[in-house]
């Protein structure tokens, strides 16, 4: 039941973006490649042993198929014990000029499982939503939430990871 309002919830959200990337379809965002850096905030516990959120940091990187409103995006959490590897495919809508937001999925890869990361401590799927920005020549400022689905080990619990960081736009 939990699982399927979760469902239901991110079905929603995605709805809303691509509504907006309709919606904004002379809006020009961005389609900037970029590698980044910054904070990882996580907001969750499994209720076992060893699996309290964690505050941490993240590497995040956008390559942006040309001519699609897609991305394949590469994020790295690391706090805690571990870290957590992210593969991650987005669709990308403009909502103003050179600004995004961004909606997908991929899966989390515990470099140790068992052991915490801002976003759980095993694989999982992920679901992420988020919003980039080109703020100046070359800096882009983003920010994302993921969603790692029974991402605690001895826990049906999900986890949730809150991110922000500058990039360098290549």
């Amino acid at each position: 039941m939990k699982l399927t309002k979760l469902a239901a919830s991110a079905l929603a959200v995605a709805s809303i973006v691509l509504s907006a990337g309709i919606a904004s379809a002379q809006t020009a965002g961005t389609n900037a490649n970029y590698i980044g850096a910054g904070v990882a905030v996580g907001a969750t516990s499994g209720g076992q042993g060893n699996d309290e959120a964690q505050l941490g940091g993240n590497i995040q990187g956008r390559y942006a198929l040309p001519n699609a409103p897609v991305s394949v995006r590469g994020s790295l959490l690391y706090g805690g014990d571990a870290a957590a590897i992210m593969p991650i495919v987005t669709y990308d809508a403009p909502i103003a000029r050179n600004t995004n937001v961004y909606f997908g999925g991929g899966y989390s890869f515990v470099t140790d499982e068992g052991q915490k990361t801002p976003l759980g401590n095993q694989n999982a799927p992920v679901v992420t939503l988020g919003i980039e920005s080109e703020v100046s020549n070359n800096v882009i400022a983003y920010g994302d939430t993921k969603w790692g689905i029974d991402a605690y080990r001895n826990s049906d619990a999900d986890a949730v990871s809150f991110q922000a960081g500058l990039g360098y736009r290549f």
